[in-house]
């Protein structure tokens, strides 16, 4: 007979959930789980959580006469399911006969595990909804008011998120006062949380902590609070197991409420329970879970924890509580004995805190909690970055926490931990932590020896199986768990994987010495590969999936873990320390194809890992000088000239272009930018494409930001450097499609720019001073240029759409359900491929003025006066107005952004860095021309770009190259630009001396200078004028978001 109930083994119906699920218990089994928060549920306990309980809503309470009752009363079925059936209960759904016994019992057994020797099971009232701890904790500020004063612990020394955080709901309801550690002794300081409780008069006390590793001084806290007259809320969270098991003081007696989780020392569900000995303050609670917080609960949960409780009151989970407590203590005696920092001086619980910041790298870097979190995981120790005493902020964490229930669990003892001690100890004094730049300020990373990283993984399994029956099945190999030992098929003593991935390309050209772009589908060459130090041979081969790498088979097992580990991107295979391949890859193994060996012409890499510099012939330099302007050249036409004229611009001659300055007004047309939108002709910009397999390594070889992490429909801004780190242009590139790339220079570069990339590609120009005779990567390349009629239907110029209104605008050209849906969801420096109004383009949410909404629509030139034209009839209603280079200008000056020429290269030669642009530089990527060159700059850098404001309306704009002196009169810099903002400000940006740089500063600038006559004082007659500078202050070096005030509606 046909039913819907969908019975059948997970297996069939859904084997992809099936399969994640045995994967995740094989990691379980073979990682060492310490995170402190987190236990192994046992068998029975699951399968009660996986009960047919699930299906039930039992919204509401059984009914209140039911908490007195024994275990033994609760299972008197006869009894109960009269009483039931006679008399019903206070749910709001019926069905709930034996959920009914179901809490109760689950209640009761609580109580029963909880009870000692001050308080009895039946004075202690029990809720067993809350569907976690943070809905829990939630639940019992009700007992107070919002508004009311709670004295917590501060987050960054060890409370809660729930216990006053500002970014949540108790922070935000109510008046948090934090107490911390005593910054002499890492400790609690109970006489300053009296001295606080006494000045704050706090309505709540919170005790209980998520990393603070002591166990809380319970009849202390009720002393505090009572001298107040403030409930004492203990938050159990972390210890409910260990007060259960009676290893620790219970707060039972001393708290008028307690929560905690039941999926930490409990070891059972995830779910969370209240506590309390106050029948009135139970009332208040079960009302603040249901109806207050939440609606139905997980009935299944109840089984759960009822199995859970049951548990908790054997003596064998007391001996596991007790346990925990002792490896924790044979961890940090070993840890103190390795050298480290243990974080609060020790630790009497389940957790312990090392602090990482003893781990420094050569340039005084300290390791973060965060990366050396990572680095364990991979080798397979499981724990969590987190703050400790000093930390300023959770995201920069200087500490990791680790618990040991879970490895108390599997059975490991006091003589393990001096093992596990060990490992953590040996990866920790193998990292080597650095800074980079980034777009907030410094970033922490950090590099591990190979071969200690590969021996603690080796280490931590063989651990894991000591206790634990691991998998042997190699579907549980690579990608999921793999190892320096794995073994891989021999055939005549020759092992084969393949290197796969959309980035393999770029990966094996550094990973391995040989010119592998010069093989052809299915051929092979003879290579290199240095692994750890040590040169291995074998035979590279390109098929259809990737490349294919064939050695001897004993070398095979650390060849394929080191290019795993080079993957994974931790692993240190050089001094500089920033280097990374690209990644991910996929490292498998596989069945060799034989293909036909490659003949190999002279190629010198600029860079491979482990290779050598080489003495050859020095390539020639480019001659940049060639590209000066030549103003005696007429000046060229955009397809928008004659527009231009007939709308009435002014016309000036810019970069060799005749280009628009203004049509009406550049104040009218900046507004026209920021209050509705303006259109202006870009056509003159450069407008390359980048094509073919080649396209991504050849564009990461001559820019210095990360093509390799541009996704299709997404774009980079970046920069074309020299060998000597000067900077050759500013441009942004747009991935269109998997293998093609538009790539946008300005029009003062064009010819330079296409000259330049064109002899990267044919190898003969100078890309590396350190290897002379290198050659870029990436020389299969397709370029071209897309302004050249000889791109035919391919030509692309650019317009620029930019204003709150340029979406409206843009649909109103009429399209397609799905294009009108790409150009309403384009987000943020992404590009698409629509048609509107009949005109094929590619639309990108770029620009050039600061606006969060603008666009650059990429067209054929033949059709841009038409749709110059149709943007203008519709937009103009709406406020929509042409605009030309002079409200460019101010627009770009307001956002902060630099001009080529102005804040970037030009007379005084401003690198990226000193442009306050590092952060679009990846110096992480191994190679690109002016790498070197740039990461000389940086440890040079003296002077950096700031954004000022005159702080008098009425003065004149500054000029390029204007100095900017101190209040002494110095000269610490000069004006790049300037302009008038939108609220008639004059503002501007300059290069100053990095001392001078902080917002608030004040500065002096000498407007026009070049035209300044300044006499000697002593030639000064009475009455005669004398130039004085004008006074401005540095201001945020880009626009801060603007706060909009809510109007309740």
């Amino acid at each position: 007979m046909e039913n819907y109930l969908f019975d059948g083994p997970l297996s069939e119906i859904d084997g992809a959930i099936e399969w994640l699920t045995k994967l995740e218990t094989e990691r379980q089994k073979r990682k060492l789980i310490m995170i402190p928060s987190e236990s192994f549920a046992p068998e029975s306990v699951r399968e009660s959580l996986g009960s047919v309980f699930q299906n039930i809503y039992a919204e509401g309470y059984p009914n209140e006469e039911s908490r007195s009752l024994s275990e033994e009363e609760l299972l008197d079925y006869p009894s109960m399911l009269g009483d039931y059936r006679r008399n019903s209960d206070p749910r709001y759904y019926k069905g709930v006969d034996y959920i009914d016994i179901l809490e109760a019992l689950t209640r009761r057994r609580c109580a029963e595990a909880f009870a000692n020797d001050r308080v009895s099971a039946d004075d202690i009232q029990v809720n067993v909804q809350p569907l976690s701890g943070a809905p829990a904790n939630n639940a019992i500020y009700h007992l107070i008011n919002p508004g009311d004063t709670v004295l917590a612990m501060d987050l960054l020394h060890g409370g809660h998120l729930t216990h006053g955080s500002p970014v949540n709901r108790s922070g935000i309801l109510y008046n948090i006062v934090h107490y911390t550690v005593d910054p002499d002794t890492d400790m609690l300081n109970y006489d300053e949380i009296q001295r606080l409780a006494t000045e704050h008069k706090p309505r709540m006390i919170i005790a209980g902590y998520t990393s603070y590793p002591y166990i809380p001084d319970w009849k202390r806290y009720r002393e505090i609070a009572d001298s107040v007259g403030a409930y004492l809320f203990v938050d159990l969270a972390h210890i409910a197991g260990l007060a259960a098991a009676g290893v620790i003081e219970s707060p039972v007696g001393y708290a008028d409420v307690i929560s905690f989780t039941t999926h930490k020392t409990i070891s059972g569900p995830r779910g969370a329970v209240i506590l309390t000995t106050d029948p009135k303050l139970a009332k208040i609670i079960d009302k603040a879970v249901f109806p207050g917080e939440q609606g139905g609960p997980h009935a299944h949960v109840f089984a759960a924890l009822a199995t859970s409780f049951k548990i908790a009151k054997t003596d064998q989970f007391k001996r596991y509580q007790q346990q925990i407590l002792d490896n924790t203590q044979a961890l940090i005696r070993q840890f103190q004995a390795r050298g480290l920092k243990i974080a609060y001086h020790g630790s009497n619980s389940h957790m312990v805190l090392l602090d990482c910041k003893g781990i420094k790298g050569t340039d005084g870097t300290t390791l973060s909690g965060d990366i050396a979190a990572r680095i364990l995981d991979i080798v397979g120790i499981v724990l969590n970055r987190n703050t400790i005493p000093g930390d300023k902020s959770a995201l920069k964490a200087s500490g990791i926490r680790m618990g040991t229930p879970c490895i108390t669990q599997i059975g490991l003892k006091e003589a393990d931990m001096k093992e596990v001690a060990d490992i953590i100890a040996d990866v920790l004094f193998a990292i080597h932590p650095y800074s980079m730049p980034g777009a907030k300020g410094k970033l922490q990373r950090a590099r591990i020896d190979f071969s200690v990283m590969e021996d603690c993984k080796i280490r931590v399994r063989n651990l894991c199986a000591q206790k634990r029956e691991l998998n042997p099945d190699p579907a549980y190999g690579y990608p999921h768990f793999y190892y320096i030992d794995d073994q891989f098929k021999s055939r005549n003593g020759q092992s084969a994987i393949l290197i796969h991935g959309c980035l393999n390309r770029e990966f094996v050209n550094y990973a391995f010495q040989s010119d592998a772009e010069a093989l052809q589908m299915h051929t092979y060459q003879k290579t290199t590969i240095s692994v750890d130090g040590q040169l291995i041979e074998g035979r590279l081969t390109l098929r259809e999936e990737g490349f294919q790498f064939e050695c001897e088979s004993s070398k095979m097992p650390i060849v394929a873990a080191w290019l795993r580990a080079l993957s994974d991107g931790f692993v240190k295979f050089d001094d500089d320390l920033r280097k990374r391949l690209p990644g991910p890859v996929y490292i498998s193994e596989c069945e060799p194809i034989k293909g036909i060996e490659s003949s190999q012409k002279v190629f010198v890499k600029p860079y491979s890992i482990g290779s050598k510099v080489t003495a050859g012939n020095p390539l020639p330099k480019f001659d940049f000088s060639k590209y000066a302007e030549d103003e005696s050249l007429p000046a060229k036409k955009t397809p928008l000239f004659e527009t231009h004229k007939a709308l009435g611009a002014k016309m000036v001659p810019f970069a060799g272009w005749e280009m628009p300055v203004w049509y009406t007004s550049i104040k009218e047309e900046h507004a026209a930018v920021r209050n509705a939108a303006g259109l202006f002709d870009v056509s003159h910009m450069g407008v390359y494409l980048a094509s073919g397999p080649d396209a991504m390594v050849f564009l990461d070889s001559i820019v210095g930001n990360d093509v390799a992490a541009v996704q299709i429909g997404d774009t980079c801004y970046t920069h074309l450097l020299d060998p000597d780190g000067h900077v050759i242009d500013d441009l942004i590139i747009y991935r269109i499609e998997s293998e093609k790339y538009l790539v946008v220079v300005n029009a003062s570069n064009d010819a330079k720019d296409w000259d330049w990339i064109n002899a990267v590609r044919e190898h003969s120009v100078l890309v590396d001073n350190e290897q002379p005779d290198a050659c870029a990567f990436g020389r299969n390349v397709i370029l071209e240029n897309l302004r050249d009629p000889k791109a035919g239907d391919r030509m692309r110029v650019d317009l620029a759409l930019q204003g709150q209104l340029s979406t409206d605008i843009l649909l109103k050209l009429g399209a397609s359900e799905e294009d009108s849906a790409k150009i309403r969801n384009l987000k943020k420096g992404h590009i698409c491929h629509v048609t509107l109004g009949g005109f094929d383009l590619y639309t990108a949410r770029t620009g050039y003025t600061g606006e969060k909404i603008s666009f650059e629509i990429f067209v054929h030139p033949e059709k841009l006066p038409a749709l110059w034209n149709k943007l203008l009839e519709i937009g103009s209603p709406m406020g929509l107005k042409p605009c030309g280079l002079g409200s460019r200008d101010s627009l770009r000056i307001e956002a902060g952004l630099p001009l080529y020429g102005h804040e970037l290269a030009g007379q005084c030669d401003y690198r990226v860095g000193e442009a306050g642009l590092s952060s679009f530089v990846k110096t992480y990527k191994s190679w690109f021309i002016g790498r070197s060159a740039f990461r000389k700059d940086e440890e040079n850098q003296k002077r950096i770009l700031v954004r000022f404001r005159f702080t008098d309306k009425t003065v004149r704009l500054a000029h390029n190259n204007d100095p900017v002196l101190d209040c002494k009169g110095k000269v610490i810099g000069r004006v790049t630009s300037c302009a008038m903002d939108k609220e008639g400000w004059i503002m501007g940006l300059a290069m100053l001396d990095m001392k001078y740089t902080e917002e608030g500063t004040t500065l002096y600038i000498y407007q026009n200078s070049e035209k300044t006559q300044l006499k000697n004082p002593d030639q000064l007659s009475d009455g005669e004028k004398m130039t004085l500078p004008n006074q401005a202050v540095v201001i945020s070096r880009f626009p801060k978001p603007e706060k909009k005030e809510l109007i309740p509606s």
